[in-house]
Order: C-alpha cells, then structure tokens, then sequence
C-alpha cells in the first residue's frame, strides 16, 4: 500500500500515550523531511518495527532514571527523480545507557535478549529486521555507545510485491 513514513510513525508514538512527548518522562524530538515520498510498503509491518524499536529506546531511557530524549529523524538518500532507487531513511536514537558492546552484534538473533528474565522475548528486534530487510528490501543497522543509540531504517520507496506460492510439481 502507498504511505507517508510521518503518518505511520505518529501512529505509533500515539500509543505510548503519556510516556512520550511534551508532558511524559521521555521527551520526543523529531527532525523530519516533509517532502519525502509516499512508501510502496507494508504499513502493518512498519508499525511493529517503529514499535519495537521506539519500546526499547523507551525502557532504555527508563532504566537510567527515567527521563530522556527520543529522536525520529527522516530523509531520502538518492535523486529525488529516480524513486526506484531512492531510499527513505529512518532514524530512531535515544540518550540510554547504550548497547553493551559485546552484546551489539547479536542483538537481531531470535530469543536473543539484553533485558532480564521475563521482560523481553529476544523476539522484537528480530522480527523488526525480517519486515525491513527480508520483506521490504531494506537495512537495519545500529551504532551505540553510552547516551547516544540509534537505529537506522532504509526502506526502498517501492518495496517488493508480495511472494506467490509457487505450485509444487509433482
């Protein structure tokens, strides 16, 4: 389906109601290109990478002392004029404690958790790079250090029809 990127991210900051924005604990900042593209994408699935990832960033802020920045910013990395090969760049930080290093590259592995028993599933991050890399074509990358992590989402501007079952041949 066509979607604007900003539509499915307040959307998805909208549920964390009180916790984040102007009046919670976790303040939001947003550095926005208004002139991005609409997204040939899956729109459901992009909700529950936003989820996921903004979730931790949200627990991260909270596991420090409880108030923190949240930063969404968006661009397009290619020409303007070329849409096929343009890609949207989504950026989602926050100023946590950060990802210990030894942990960081195991981080999208299912099952694989940082949180302690019975917090997490290990299952958020994984599914968040199956929707962005294996479904719409994409990158999920991740730098952090102490007070400063941030996820970076590229997403084509057309993502890849859906798979048809091919019929077994007998």
């Amino acid at each position: 389906q066509s979607a604007d990127i900003h539509d499915l991210l307040f959307s998805t900051l909208m549920m964390f109601g009180e916790k984040v924005g102007k009046e919670g604990p976790v303040r939001v900042v947003k550095e926005l290109d208004k002139s991005l593209p609409e997204l040939l994408c899956y729109p459901g699935d992009l909700n529950q990478v936003w989820t996921n990832i903004i979730e931790n960033a949200v627990q991260a802020i909270q596991s420090r002392d409880g108030t923190g920045t949240l930063s969404i910013r968006s661009s397009l990395l290619g020409g303007r004029d070329d849409t096929d090969q343009s890609m949207v760049c989504v950026e989602i930080g926050d100023d946590g404690p950060g990802i210990p290093p030894d942990v960081v590259d195991r981080i999208f592995t299912p099952f694989f958790t940082t949180k302690p028993f019975g917090q997490g599933t290990g299952l958020g991050l994984d599914l968040a790079w199956r929707i962005v890399v294996e479904k719409h074509g994409g990158e999920l990358r991740v730098e952090s250090r102490p007070g400063d992590t941030r996820f970076t989402i590229l997403l084509p501007v057309r993502a890849p029809g859906p798979q048809t079952p091919t019929e077994e041949i007998r």
